[in-house]
């Protein structure tokens, strides 16, 4: 977007046209003492070819790493033409019109993404998105308190292999509106939900979340789950990897009458890597929850004419409706990234999609092959995976990811943070972008360095 300067007369007709005397009065509301006079610790200005200059020597220290860390940002490959699209003018500066007639282009194409993620998910409706994974599962637990009316509880269980990140997002910021989180039990054979263990406890809850994959990659019985969950009342809230509804059940068809609510990250649709954002949130439903869905539902109609065309159907947010009828006063839709994610699937179709998949859980299978293969190396749960599998170590997992750093490899997530009942176990991730040099330039170097 090009930089428009205000020349000092731009300034003062500005201020004249308001009935201002100086910028300063348009802020006097602001006490004196809340106002500084300079930003300490903020570098001096500099020029355009210092900092070009100073951009290009810090993006030549990134080195291009191999990354195998996965843990909910995953490495695909984008087509060219995604983001040519995406980054022309008339998208770049898209975002979600408050007039429903405002931008027919806008509109249409949350129309499309919203049909291709209820598609995927196999549910009635889709908002036009959120701000990532992590909000939208705070989005969906505040949606099923509201929506489940037969249950007063403000109690939600999380499946055992829910990101651990997601419940914290969600913790911090449902807490002040009363809902907790209890997490079930592990089962450490299987990577999945103990069911044996499985409890309601003594609050009923008011919905169960469950993550497919799991964070550790594993696959849980779904099936099962949500059917123990209806019969306690609870709705189901499924938090999915959109690439695997290509191979896997989707939500819709969970059990005997599918998860109630779906979200998750829609990074993996086309959106790089990219220091941790910005990324997405989706989120779907069941046709009984849509008024409850936090955001805004774009609507194909006619007009007057006979011709189609689309407006904003249903509006939830505080801009639309009295503030408390809202559902949420956060749900912005990241617009850019929704259309690239758009572009993204219409470009590989449901088959193409299906290939990223399938090839993606290839490549892990094949680097789980190479991995065990050497010494103090093994696999940490039995069972199914999707493209992350779990390995264990015979030693701490912080010193060798920082010995793979060294010979630009990410070699993957240490779970003896967040999981420290695992022991050094370390989580990783092979996508379709890995060729089997990369895999073996891995397995290669951390059989050096376990030596």
């Amino acid at each position: 977007m090009p930089f428009i300067p205000h020349t000092e007369d731009d300034v003062q007709a500005m201020l004249k046209a308001i009935g201002a005397d100086s910028i300063d009065d348009l802020f006097d509301e602001i006490p004196a003492e809340l106002r500084i006079s300079e930003l300490a610790g903020v570098p001096e200005a500099l020029s355009e070819m210092e900092i070009v200059r100073l951009m290009r020597s810090r993006s030549l220290r990134d080195r291009l790493p191999l990354c195998f860390i996965g843990a909910g940002a995953y490495e695909h490959h984008i087509p060219a033409a995604v983001w040519d699209i995406a980054t022309r003018g008339e998208y770049y500066s898209a975002y979600t019109p408050y007039q429903a007639e405002a931008s027919q282009g806008t509109l249409q194409t949350i129309y499309e993404y919203q049909t291709m993620i209820t598609s995927l998910t196999g549910m009635y409706a889709s908002n036009a998105s959120l701000y990532d994974g992590a909000s939208a599962l705070a989005e969906a637990s505040l949606m099923a308190v509201r929506g489940n009316r037969a249950s007063n509880s403000k109690r939600i269980l999380l499946a055992a292999g829910v990101n651990a990140t997601y419940q914290s997002v969600a913790e911090a910021i449902t807490g002040n509106q009363g809902l907790h989180f209890d997490r079930l039990p592990l089962d450490i054979s299987k990577g999945t939900t103990d069911r044996a263990g499985v409890d309601a406890g003594d609050e009923a809850p008011v919905a169960l979340v469950i993550q497919q994959p799991s964070f550790f990659g594993t696959l849980e019985d779904i099936d099962a789950l949500t059917d123990w969950a209806h019969a306690q009342g609870a709705l189901v809230i499924a938090i999915v990897n959109p690439t695997s509804l290509a191979v896997l059940k989707a939500p819709g068809d969970w059990g005997e009458t599918g998860a109630d609510i779906v979200c998750g990250e829609g990074q993996p649709l086309g959106v790089p890597l990219s220091s941790g954002g910005p990324y997405f949130g989706f989120m779907a439903c069941t046709q009984k929850l849509v008024r409850q869905m936090p955001g805004r539902i774009v609507g194909r109609t006619t007009d007057l004419n006979g011709q189609p065309g689309f407006t904003l159907t249903l509006q939830a947010r505080e801009q639309h409706i009295r503030r408390s009828k809202a559902t949420s006063n956060i749900c912005t839709n990241q617009g850019l990234m929704v259309t690239a994610a758009t572009i993204y699937l219409s470009l590989l179709g449901h088959a193409g999609l299906k290939q990223v998949a399938l090839a993606s859980n290839n490549k892990t299978a094949r680097l789980l092959e190479l991995l065990t293969a050497i010494d103090g190396v093994e696999q940490t749960f039995s069972g199914s995976f999707f493209h992350e599998v779990v390995v264990t170590l015979d030693r701490p997992i912080a010193p060798v990811l920082e010995a793979l750093a060294a010979v630009d490899i990410l070699g993957g997530l240490d779970l003896s943070v967040a999981f420290p009942e695992l022991g050094n176990a370390l989580l990783v991730c092979a996508t379709e972008t890995k060729s089997d040099a990369d895999l073996q330039r891995y397995a290669s170097s951390l059989a050096d360095i376990l030596k």
